[in-house]
């Protein structure tokens, strides 16, 4: 946008578009708190076997402290959403960052053997904090940054959810060691949960003294329509769910998304440990290697899409690129050369983690003016769906054929996914708002 350019207030005064200085400490801090929710919702699945042992469940109960994550955003997006619509950023900032600290705090008290059902009560709160938290990148990304930084706003957002899944894999086999003796297993629980509560009661502070819901002037003309029509409320919360389901390229969006950003979530959940079950360290690390690709991967989509402006064609290619990678992940894992499955991994995390940001972005194009939050939040609940439903499915399926037949089953999910993406017509409406 030019400098000459102006936006219409609701009040009929017309101001030239402004980004603040204090966008990259908004950014910053949900990124933060983002990122101890992420690093929460996977702490349990790498230390799983420990875990297992320490609460003499079974496997399956503790599968459920990550699962929960899954299951409890579905029935609750809807509501939540209707709340960021409604109350705005701040209002979904401080209850997410709140009940995340509250979640921590809770696990504190849960470093016992006996007491799994309150590591399960303190886990099920931090999955309810997820909720405020996955619907908000593209939409803070709007709220605070240009048309020709949004989208690398965006990726910034999903970024420190991605580094809290890093840290998720790397701290807690470092922190929790993997003996028999479970006094020794309480005390170093008990370190991991209260530094993880330390640090999200601090963020939950700064989230309630500092975050703001936007900037007085909008950055961008396309925000200040925005505005415009939600504070009119031109329409309502439903017409905008039912546009978006019934509109074919969000819905074939929506569908293709939750295909592949579902199947990341089991692929965290259970495919590296299915593979090298006795070798926890190691696996740890394959993880950790591809979600650190995968925030390169992010950041570099985000900084194109906002010097390009090419929307679905880095879209299809960057899908395309997740199934051949995710071909030769599944070609070199029996292979007994861990490095060859490191580079793998480290080639499949750069693309299919890259494509988050992408969904978001393209899906606020595609729905313009319906809020970002909502149409990230349906895209989250697709991604939730088929993360349960792979996740459940690949349960059965491993042992009833190998996890070769398993992966070849995901394989085939991401080619439909391919072919959906493909057929989107393209039709950036916050863009033309912001050439207007």
């Amino acid at each position: 946008m030019s400098e000459t350019a102006f936006v219409k207030e609701a009040t009929g005064t017309e101001v030239q578009p402004r980004v603040y200085r204090r966008r990259w400490f908004i950014l910053l801090l949900f990124s933060l708190y983002s990122g101890t929710n992420a690093f929460q919702w996977i702490q349990y699945s790498i230390i799983s076997n420990i875990i297992t042992r320490f609460y003499g469940v079974a496997v399956t109960t503790t599968d459920w402290l990550s699962l929960v994550y899954m299951l409890v955003y579905i029935p609750l997006i809807f509501p939540v959403t209707w709340l960021l619509d409604r109350k705005g950023l701040r209002v979904i900032a401080i209850l997410g960052s709140t009940l995340n600290a509250v979640g921590a705090l809770v696990k504190i008290a849960s470093a016992e053997p006996h007491l799994f059902a309150v590591t399960m009560l303190g886990q099920t709160i931090c999955s309810i904090a997820q909720v405020f938290i996955l619907g908000m990148p593209s939409k803070l990304a709007a709220t605070w940054f240009g048309p020709n930084e949004v989208s690398t706003a965006c990726s910034i957002a999903v970024f420190g959810n991605q580094v809290g899944v890093a840290l998720g894999f790397l701290l807690p086999p470092v922190i929790v060691p993997d003996v028999e003796d479970k006094d020794v297993v309480a005390i170093h629980l008990r370190y991991l949960f209260i530094g993880t509560a330390a640090i999200t009661s601090a963020l939950a502070l700064l989230v309630i003294l500092c975050f703001r819901a936007r900037p007085t002037v909008p950055p961008s003309q396309a925000q200040a329509v925005f505005r415009q029509n939600n504070d009119n409320q031109t329409e309502s919360y439903l017409s905008s769910v039912k546009q978006l389901i019934f509109s074919p390229p969000s819905l074939l969006l929506i569908i293709s998304y939750g295909l592949l950003a579902g199947w990341i979530f089991y692929l965290y959940h259970g495919e590296i440990l299915n593979f090298y079950p006795e070798n926890i360290v190691e696996a740890g690390q394959i993880g950790l290697t591809m979600v650190l690709s995968g925030i390169v991967g992010s950041i570099v989509c985000g900084i194109w899409l906002d010097r390009t402006q090419i929307y679905k064609k880095t879209t299809v290619v960057i899908y395309i690129s997740t199934l051949a990678f995710m071909v030769l992940y599944t070609a070199t894992l029996d292979l007994g050369y861990l490095w060859v499955v490191f580079i793998a991994s480290g080639a499949l995390g750069f693309t299919m983690t890259g494509y988050l940001p992408l969904g978001f972005e393209f899906a606020a194009e595609l729905t313009f003016p319906v809020s970002e939050g909502t149409s990230s939040g349906l895209l989250n609940a697709s991604a939730q769906i088929f993360g349960i439903a792979f996740t459940l499915s690949m349960g059965q399926l491993i042992p009833a054929s190998s996890v070769l037949g398993a992966n070849i089953f995901l394989c085939a999910a991401l080619l439909i996914g391919s072919i959906l993406t493909a057929t989107i017509k393209e039709d950036l409406k916050r863009q033309q708002a912001n050439n207007e």
